[in-house]
């Protein structure tokens, strides 16, 4: 995640989910967004902050240890790191996040994508 935190910036981001978002699927895009909403907020930690980035950076990464371009299974490791990091941040991530998430999801999904499995993990 160190070595990833230099690959991160808001463009980078951005352009990395307008290119692969709808590849990589809801969920991962669901993670990026809880993510990028949590560094948003100005009351989260430097510490936590440095962690959302790594995770953020490695997502961003163009070679990662599974290549995003292997079909079926390129962001497996992606969500293993992403969902690493929800789980370490889960404090700071409250309903309004979430809302902000979803919303930004559904409008590049729709409104049907399940995001329980996030979900759950962050009500536990």
């Amino acid at each position: 995640m160190e070595r990833a935190k230099k690959h991160y910036s808001n463009k980078k981001l951005w352009d990395k989910l307008k290119n692969v978002g709808k590849k990589a699927g809801g969920i991962v895009v669901y993670a990026v967004l809880l993510l990028y909403y949590t560094l948003q907020k100005p009351s989260v930690p430097v510490k936590t902050k440095a962690m959302i980035i790594g995770a953020l950076g490695y997502f961003i990464l163009p070679i990662d240890l599974i290549p995003d371009f292997i079909t079926g299974v390129g962001y497996v490791d992606d969500l293993g790191a992403l969902g690493a990091a929800i789980l370490q941040v889960a404090t700071h991530i409250d309903q309004d996040i979430k809302d902000k998430a979803k919303n930004k999801l559904s409008t590049w999904f729709g409104e049907d994508i399940d995001t329980s499995a996030i979900d759950e993990k962050l009500t536990n």
